[in-house]
């Protein structure tokens, strides 16, 4: 599983790091990006839930097959 942050999309909820802040950080424009872009395997229910909470739908997570799922 892959997951991005739409910057252009991100309203700053902070949800995402709060949730998985070893695989999104804040970054000092109070833009959310993603640290990791590979997610493990034992990280991928919290992406998941991270994407399914952003209020913005700024998570975006990619498939193997490059499907985006949100």
């Amino acid at each position: 599983m892959r997951v991005r942050v739409d910057r252009t999309q991100c309203g700053c909820s902070g949800y995402c790091a709060r949730l998985v802040p070893s695989v999104f950080h804040i970054g000092d424009d109070n833009v959310a990006r993603a640290i990791e872009t590979d997610v493990p395997r034992s990280l991928a229910d919290a992406v998941r839930e991270a994407a399914t909470v952003c209020p913005t739908g700024a998570v975006v997570i990619d498939d193997p097959q490059g499907r985006p799922e949100r």
